[in-house]
């Protein structure tokens, strides 16, 4: 089994912000040459927002750091995963969507007090 970072998303519009990350990972994954790197769930909706989570193997995660270089190294953020998540917002905004995303296990975390 491979390793996974579980990413939560929050959005306005399922459709379009799946979309949107769906064809920017499907891009990433040509661009590394991987397949079946990562997967979608469907949504919940509550309170005007989809909630839902994007899982991404870590190894395409790795892939993608090994060749982006030092361009990987400068994004915001302590580690892999943190820089990770950059790239992927920085991607998403450039399509003006409303979105958030968080690291899962953080968001678990932090529920209970344990920083």
């Amino acid at each position: 089994m491979q390793e996974r970072m579980n990413i939560n998303v929050s959005a306005t519009d399922y459709d379009k912000t799946s979309k949107t990350i769906k064809s920017t990972l499907t891009l990433l994954e040509e661009m590394v040459h991987s397949e079946d790197g990562f997967i979608i769930t469907d949504s919940e909706f509550a309170f005007g927002w989809h909630f839902y989570i994007v899982c991404v193997n870590k190894e395409l995660i790795q892939k993608l750091a090994d060749q982006m270089g030092s361009d990987f190294e400068n994004l915001k953020g302590k580690g892999i995963e943190k820089k990770f998540l950059t790239w992927l917002t920085q991607k998403v905004e450039q399509k003006n969507l409303r979105i958030k995303l968080a690291i899962k296990e953080e968001m678990e975390s932090s529920k209970f007090g344990i920083f």
